[in-house]
């Protein structure tokens, strides 16, 4: 019979936790059944599937516990066709099942009480039902009636079936951590045997203990497991006996318990499995004692029991032999007692229902229950809330970079986490990759026989849908690759292909048109190869073609199907492609609202958060209080606000009074920056954070009200009467749903949509220099005047520069013929007061191998430059001509060999006369140019990298001895004053490669060939500081001589020179005390300025100025006869 309603009703009560109830089946695989399974009912149900037979329309679920109680439970089962409400005592649970038929099909029978044999393997040994049913209905008959008039077939039933409920005898003793039962048992004899049923949750308690005639006797449980110890100590030896049986008893079950031991001889069954018994035949001797105490034991003894208590429940206990006389226990005539209850087992599921949300596992004690977290992506007591942030966008303004990461959109909501590829660049895109391969090929489809290709995410429809809901934008690339295979375009109007979006919704439009627009992108762009299509694909031709652009309207993305229907003609082929989700922006996390008077407030529904509540949001301020937010019940309710400039509260009351948390900040909190607030409430513990540093929680009560019962509307900013809000609120989050605040704001007085000043809270992470720049939904970090790149200037910008190349930057706009206005702009703003000097701050990164080489050289109309450059034996040296004085300032910044292939980074800045320079990690290190130089660096002109080549004033020396070949190797990080003449060099180097538009168009051009590299960001692993090198070595034949112009040592270069000297101050102190302090005052001024420097003679030999290059384009002729000497 195939039926497609069912209803079945009917009550039990059973002592056993093992039992089928009902049972159906039939021959297609169809079946219900209804069992009890470690006192739990479960209903499994088959309707049939298409797909495997019937193994994927199984479907099973598992309601109640503790349902061997002997008292009366009432089930209820309705089906309509595939769903399913199961009520258990008045609660309900709806399914769906599983496969795809609605009938359940039976052989014309349904059994209650036991699974009649039928030759199929599907009953598998399972119990029949012990105990009473009563008032059994199925489908409006009541078959507990048929069943007595005998108006049904009763010949397949079994001969106990009787019309009465019998009362079980079952007598359990029910124990809490101060009881004991003591019974009496016979003394003096060789033989004990006891047995008992216990149940219990604790993994741990003593379930017996007896003092033998001479020795102890003590059953416990241990982390779930039966340990017997038997200790007996004669005259002539001691006794011990150890056994152990069974495991994970702690699960709230009756287990059965049996020892006997005798000479010789002890065993240990649980539930009567003797197979995994345990045994001992270990030399023994017993004598009982007569007394057994069961549940605890408390008197002090020689040999005490490892454990002292029990909490669970006892029924069933045989001693020596002979059951229990409880009634005469309870009559106070045998045996005795302190604390227990008789006759009842107070045993409560504390895991039914599970608090432990988003799949934590629940582990209880008799007393209390826990949440294993672990895995599920939660946390806290009842694993509620997400370890995960909401967005990309969020992790972008914890200052994270570019990655994958796990985002967790609807927070403590149903939905998981799940990874995603966030990119942060001046946008924070959102990518969810699919696993639909590129250029798939697809041939053999018609417009009657289309091929659907299923697009399958990385994440679930929903976890996706909650990203696009909240994004800004979002876009999907589609490309269609054709060779007579028509796209859209069809006599009818029906197109050939489509795909289907969010809601299983067909879409008609392609990549690069909007909805209702039944085109592609050349089409709206009027470009297409064939004017007469709207498509490129829909000419027909014979050539490849495609079509191909973005969608853009997120409303109907992702998409999760493409239909292609024209590639069965001959010759005819396509491929396809769809790219990724892209997403960027996060509305849900930038919604904010500014609250302006002290009585503004926007209402929403009532909170709705019964046993589990988390809030969170972010709030700025300068008012020294104020309520955040507030909802009322009849005595419940709930609260957060500033208390003071410095605390934070949370109080709430579910009906056990109020309770207030309160977290004491060290610094202000109305300092108007950005502040976190994290509260949650649940039916363990509540919890308050700030700033994910200050942290308070306190625990619930073990008895009491757990339901907080609200019924006012939710007040954000003030309420009751209260102090109000002055500030913004952002991202304001309850239970993973968060509330539209800029909405709500629109239409109330007093409030006002959206909060600036976010660069205040997050402008820190703009670095090198990076403008932070307000946005109305976050901050933008500007990082034009840096030598830098990405979302927080961080990125280093090098380039490789081989043999010859330059990188050539103008100060002065004029200069730059065609330079446009915005350009002359720029470069005024940067480089003010008319291009001349009196600071400078010049930062830059270089890696070689190869000497000698000019890393940076800024000209002027004058005179004077400054040049950084690299000598012949890596030593680095800057060179300063203000003017003023004979020859240029010199300083030899380190005389290591520099040209070692690490990145070095050197910062300088002069101001006036004084000078620091600092190189790598090393402290900064002042200098001061002589009173006799000028301290204006008149008309600034041009900056080279790499290499010099001017057209004006020009040291000849600087260019015979270090301009050629020219630098060759990384620079990086490279920044003067505000310009940074290498990015932009590269930024134009990509611009012309791409045609973007003439190279005239900037102050900044570059000769030869100019590499983006990435070299500067290698890591910096730089040799400890060399002690004083011999500055004239004479095994260097490439070295040069010393010279008489001014030459500047640093700190720590003649070390040893100084404690040689510190010796000797000490031995003839008294005689030479003025010379050592002449000596350590030259020292600390890092030596005298020399004029002149002579060019060596293995200098002369090996190099070469570009002289023809600067004799042909520079007029002023450089005089090469001067000659300077060293005497």
């Amino acid at each position: 019979m195939k039926i497609i309603k069912d209803v079945i009703a009917l009550r039990f009560k059973t002592s056993e936790s093992e039992g089928v109830i009902l049972h159906g089946e039939g021959q297609q695989g169809d079946y219900i059944t209804l069992e009890l399974r470690k006192a739990k009912l479960l209903l499994q149900i088959n309707l049939g599937s298409n797909q495997y037979g019937s193994i994927l329309g199984h479907t099973s679920v598992t309601t109640g516990s503790l349902l061997d109680d002997n008292h009366w439970h009432s089930v209820v089962i309705e089906r309509y066709r595939r769903n399913v409400n199961f009520s258990l005592d008045g609660h309900t649970r709806h399914f769906r099942t599983n496969g795809e038929f609605d009938h359940l099909d039976l052989d014309y029978e349904l059994s209650f009480g036991g699974m009649p044999y039928s030759g199929k393997p599907v009953g598998g040994g399972r119990k029949n039902f012990k105990g009473c049913m009563e008032s059994i209905n199925y489908n409006g008959d009541n078959i507990t009636d048929l069943a007595r008039r005998k108006k049904l077939d009763t010949s397949s039933f079994q001969r106990n079936l009787s019309f009465t409920c019998v009362e079980t005898h079952t007598f359990p003793v029910f124990f809490n951590a101060t009881s004991f039962l003591q019974l009496p048992g016979r003394a003096n004899h060789n033989t004990l045997s006891v047995g008992f049923q216990f149940r219990t949750w604790n993994p741990d308690g003593l379930l017996l203990f007896s003092n033998l005639d001479d020795g102890t006797l003590e059953i416990s449980l241990e982390d779930g497991k039966i340990i017997v110890r038997i200790n007996v100590t004669t005259s002539a030896r001691n006794y011990r006996v150890d056994l152990l049986s069974g495991s994970g008893l702690n699960d709230g079950q009756w287990h059965a318990v049996r020892l006997v031991a005798k000479e010789n001889f002890a065993m240990l069954t649980v539930n009567g499995e003797e197979a995994s018994a345990g045994r001992s035949t270990s030399p023994l001797s017993i004598t009982t004692g007569g007394t057994y105490h069961l549940g605890g034991y408390f008197l002090q003894t020689l040999f005490p029991p490892s454990q002292r208590s029990f909490q669970g429940c006892m029924q069933a206990i045989l001693v020596d032999d002979h059951p229990a006389d409880l009634h005469a226990v309870e009559k106070g005539t045998v045996g005795a007692f302190e604390n227990i209850s008789l006759d009842m087992c107070a045993i409560i599921d504390r895991c039914m229902p599970n608090h432990c949300e988003h799949g934590g596992r629940c582990k209880q004690t008799w007393d209390s229950f826990s949440c294993k977290c672990d895995g599920t992506g939660y946390s806290g007591a009842t694993c509620h809330t997400s370890l995960h942030e909401p967005s990309c966008e969020a992790y972008k303004h914890l200052g994270r970079s570019s990655d994958t990461y796990w985002i967790d959109p609807d927070g403590s909501g149903p939905l998981g986490p799940f990874k995603v590829i966030c990119n942060m660049t001046d946008k924070v895109w959102t990518t969810v990759m699919n696993n639909l391969p590129p250029r798939i090929a697809i041939t053999g489809s018609s417009r009657e026989k289309r091929t659907v290709l299923q697009v399958n995410y990385s994440t679930s429809m929903d976890q996706v849908t909650a990203i696009t809901t909240s994004a800004e934008h979002c876009e999907q690339e589609i490309t269609y690759m054709c060779r007579m295979s028509r796209l859209l375009n069809t006599p009818d109007g029906t197109p050939y292909t489509w795909w289907v979006g969010r809601g299983s919704e067909k879409h008609f439009y392609w990549g690069g048109s909007g909805p209702g627009i039944q085109k592609c992108a050349c089409g709206i762009d009027k470009n297409c190869t064939d004017p007469k299509y709207d498509c490129n694909c829909d000419a027909d031709a014979k050539q490849w073609r495609n079509d191909s652009g973005l969608l853009t309207y997120k409303e109907h993305l992702p998409v999760s199907q493409v239909a292609v229907g024209d590639t069965n003609r001959p010759g005819s082929e396509a491929k396809l492609t769809v790219g990724p989700l892209r997403c960027h922006g996060d509305n849900n996390y930038w919604n904010a609202a500014s609250f302006t008077t002290p009585s503004s407030y926007l209402h929403f529904a009532t909170f709705q958060g019964e046993t589990s509540a988390d809030i969170s949001f972010y709030f700025k301020t300068s008012a020294p209080y104020g309520v955040f937010l507030e909802n009322l019940g009849n005595t419940d309710f709930i609260r957060l606000e500033l208390k003071s400039p410095t605390v934070v509260s949370f109080s709430f009351d579910v009906g056990n009074g109020p309770v207030e948390l309160t977290v004491h900040s060290e610094t202000p909190l109305n300092d108007d920056q950005w502040h976190r607030v994290m509260a949650e409430r649940n039916i363990k513990e509540a919890v308050l954070q700030v700033d994910q540093i200050y942290r308070t929680s306190r625990l619930a009560p073990a008895q009491g009200h757990t339901r907080l019962e609200l019924f006012s509307q939710l007040y954000v900013g003030a309420a009751g009467g209260q102090r109000g809000f002055l500030g913004c609120i952002r991202a304001l989050r309850m239970n993973g749903i968060t509330l539209n605040l800029e909405e709500r704001a629109k239409v109330t007085p007093g409030v006002m949509s959206g909060c600036q000043g976010h660069c205040t809270s997050f402008g820190m992470y703009c670095r090198n220099g990076g403008k932070c720049v307000e946005r109305y939904n976050g901050y933008l970090c500007d990082c034009t005047t840096t030598a830098f790149n990405g979302p927080f200037c961080t990125k280093d910008i090098g380039g490789f520069f081989e043999a010859g190349t330059l990188v050539k930057y103008n100060f002065m706009p004029e200069a730059v013929q065609g330079t446009s206005k915005d350009t002359k702009a720029l470069t005024q703003q940067l480089m003010p007061n008319d291009v001349n000097l009196t600071k400078e701050e010049v930062t830059l990164s270089f890696s070689t191998t190869s000497t000698p080489a000019i890393l940076m050289y800024v000209s002027s109309k004058m005179q004077d430059y400054l040049a950084v450059v690299l000598r012949h034996d890596g030593s680095l040296q800057v060179r300063y001509n203000l003017g003023g004085l004979r020859d240029p300032f010199v300083i030899d910044v380190d005389q290591r060999n520099l040209a070692n292939g690490q990145p070095h980074n050197m910062n300088m800045s002069r101001h006036n006369r004084s000078i620091s320079i600092q190189l790598d990690h090393y402290p900064p290190v002042s200098y001061k140019l002589p009173e006799a130089s000028d301290i204006q660096f008149d008309l600034v002109k041009t900056l080279f990298l790499g290499k010099v080549y001017e057209t004006g004033p020009v040291d000849p020396v600087l260019i015979e001895r270090y301009n050629s070949p020219g630098f060759i190797g990384c620079l990086s990080r490279v920044q003067f004053n505000g310009v940074a003449p290498l990015k932009s060099a590269l930024r134009k180097a990509a611009e012309t490669q791409a045609d973007s538009y003439p190279a005239s168009a900037s102050p900044v051009s570059y000769q030869g060939k100019l590499v983006q590299s990435s070299c500067g960001a290698s890591p910096l692993t730089v040799p400890p500081m060399s002690a004083a090198p011999n500055p004239w070595p004479l095994d260097n034949t490439h070295a040069e001589p010393p010279s008489n112009e001014e030459r500047v040592i640093p700190d720590g270069v003649n070390r040893d020179s100084a404690i040689i000297g510190g010796i000797i101050a000490v031995v003839i102190f008294t005689i030479l005390c003025t010379l050592v302090f002449l000596i350590r005052y030259m020292f600390r001024h890092k030596g005298t300025y020399h004029t002149n420097e002579a060019k060596g003679s293995g200098e002369s030999a090996t190099e070469s100025a570009d002289t023809a290059i600067i004799g042909t384009d520079n007029p002023e002729t450089i005089d090469e006869s001067k000659k300077e000497w060293f005497i």
